[in-house]
């Protein structure tokens, strides 16, 4: 992994995860050589000069764009409000959610996106599915070519965002495959969470349910080819949902999570420096709307795949690097192992060798969409070329 803070593994995460969305090296730097001196420290103070850095960047893209905009340039506006958007959304995951500045923060992401969208003419469209007496924020992006198409449902993990998912390229890679995507803020994330208040749960196949029951009343999907992946905390969420919900056609685990509460328990008392956030148990405890770790911990052991894998009845690829400094492989193993009834269950590994070998092939993340977008296209009775 590419790795320029000297022992700051989140802000690492951070950086490889902007690149990933196709950030600039220059902006990059620009605004994080400055932090190089802080990244030992890794407090809260220098969380906030890297909110500062980082939000000053993302200002200063969007002034860029909005000039570009305002003379007609509108293919060159949306990529540099494409590249605000990471700038703004890195700067206020890397906060403690009590930070009051990182809501404004949100805000300029999403309006960011929103620039994005409407200069680009990207074929994306903001969505909301309705779910249990709300909704959940969501991105479709139809299929290249005619016809019903193959679907699938993409939950977040536990501190990305269904904007983050769709710039790291995944909907873009099923598209050319002949694949729709339904990019979704599940419970705990992104604007479900911070807007509809909506904490995590372990039963990931209500949201699912709702899913394909909104995906069953589009003219563009074909009902009989749902599928559904997730990454990171999702390798416990999209196993799981197909372990209930069997109209799922296929389950694809962007990274292992068989056991999210022996993980918690292993962090909590080893004090495990190799973490996504910055301010891990407050951010834990804001998805899951728990006020201390004993509650986060009681809360977490419920998210085991233990004892239900065998109840998942179509097609599901696990795939996680050889590297994971978060997840250990074994569980990846694990799960494959599990899924007796599946027809077929595979495990694909990054080696270090090839690349992709970090927590969720953050170090290359192309390696890791080519591997699951053509599996999928395979399973669903799309193209791979």
């Amino acid at each position: 992994m590419f790795e320029y803070f000297e022992g700051n593994y989140s802000w690492n995460m951070a950086i490889n995860l902007a690149l990933g969305m196709g950030a600039s090296m220059g902006d990059i730097d620009e605004a994080s050589r400055p932090l190089r001196p802080l990244a030992a420290s890794n407090d809260d103070a220098a969380a906030e000069t890297f909110f500062d850095t980082w939000t000053a960047l993302g200002a200063k893209v969007k002034r860029m764009a909005a000039a570009d905009a305002a003379a007609g340039r509108k293919f060159s506006a949306g990529e540099k409000y494409r590249r605000a958007t990471i700038y703004w959304m890195q700067a206020e995951r890397m906060q403690q959610p009590a930070f009051k500045p990182r809501e404004g923060a949100f805000r300029e992401a999403l309006d960011c996106f929103a620039r994005y969208l409407d200069c680009s003419g990207v074929a994306c469209r903001k969505v909301d599915i309705p779910s249990e007496g709300t909704t959940l924020p969501g991105l479709f992006i139809p299929a290249e070519g005619n016809g019903p198409s193959p679907c699938m449902i993409h939950f977040d993990g536990l501190d990305v965002t269904k904007e983050i998912i769709y710039m790291l390229g995944m909907p873009d890679a099923l598209r050319r495959r002949g694949v729709a995507t339904l990019v979704v803020d599940n419970p705990g994330v992104g604007e479900a969470l911070r807007d509809r208040k909506l904490h995590n749960s372990h039963e990931a196949e209500k949201p699912a349910a709702a899913c394909v029951d909104f995906l069953e009343g589009m003219k563009e999907v074909d009902a009989g080819r749902i599928g559904i992946m997730a990454l990171s905390l999702g390798g416990y969420h999209a196993p799981r949902a197909a372990a209930f919900e069997h109209r799922l056609a296929c389950a694809v685990a962007w990274g292992a999570n068989y056991n999210w509460g022996a993980t918690q328990q292993r962090r909590f008392e080893s004090g495990e420096q190799s973490l996504p956030v910055p301010h891990y148990w407050d951010h834990v405890g804001w998805v899951f709307g728990k006020d201390s770790v004993e509650a986060i911990l009681e809360e977490s052991a419920r998210l085991t795949l233990e004892g239900i894998l065998h109840q998942v009845q179509c097609p599901i690829l696990v795939v996680h690097g050889e590297n994971d400094r978060q997840i250990r492989l074994a569980q990846a193993q694990q799960t494959v192992d599990e899924c007796t009834s599946s027809p077929k269950a595979e495990l694909y590994v990054h080696r270090l060798a090839d690349g992709g070998a970090e927590h969720c092939s953050v170090d290359n993340v192309p390696l890791t969409i080519e591997v699951i977008s053509d599996w999928i296209a395979e399973t669903l009775g799309g193209r791979t070329g």
